[in-house]
């Protein structure tokens, strides 16, 4: 019954946003009394906090998969900023923008947990980068990596670019400039292309 309410839990956050799902109405599509639910799960923070460490195994998961296809690492980490970006932008826009306005902690502590496999890949990503003449010489691949989290959680973490509309643009060119102001010429030819291509 567990893993029901927590999959079933999930999918409702991701189709409705957090903020808006109380523990009455997470019981409807379940067809269990709130006593029920109570059972298991103290408040609605501890039910989302499953349910995130569920949706960031899948997301890993993703991650490995689109690696796996990718021919270089410039090409890997540009598909896995596309990724997160269609993820906080695309369909399940309200689920995002709830978890990082009003669950950034709760968000940081299942990321911290269950997604550091995907912290050390990219670090192991960029390193490879450097190694291979992609990326500048002189980089230190955490310093990268935390800077572009920064960066990223920056745009959307925070309401002060909400005023113009362009948040999804804004994390798109933010990442794209940096990405681009790290890369060395053979790193620079090989977004030049991935740009001709998207086209």
């Amino acid at each position: 019954m567990k893993e029901k309410i927590i999959e079933t839990s999930l999918q409702e956050f991701l189709t409705h946003g957090i903020r808006k799902m109380t523990m009455q109405k997470l019981v409807l599509p379940l067809g269990i009394s709130t006593k029920t639910l109570y059972k298991y799960f103290n408040n609605k923070e501890e039910l989302l906090e499953e349910c995130l460490k569920v949706h960031y195994k899948v997301s890993d998961k993703e991650m490995q998969n689109i690696l796996e296809g990718s021919p270089n690492v410039v090409v890997s980490i540009c598909r896995v900023y596309s990724k997160a970006i269609e993820l906080d932008f695309g369909t399940n826009h309200l689920f995002y923008f709830d978890l990082n306005h009003y669950y950034p902690e709760l968000q940081d502590k299942v990321i911290k947990q269950y997604s550091s496999g995907a912290f050390e890949t990219l670090t192991a990503l960029i390193d490879q980068g450097i190694n291979e003449g992609y990326f500048l010489s002189y980089l230190k691949a955490p310093v990268v990596l935390e800077t572009l989290t920064v960066l990223y959680t920056s745009i959307t973490r925070y309401s002060v670019y909400d005023k113009f509309g362009l948040k999804r643009e804004l994390i798109n060119h933010t990442i794209a400039i940096y990405l681009r102001s790290i890369c060395t010429d053979k790193g620079l030819q090989t977004i030049n292309k991935l740009k001709e291509l998207s086209h």
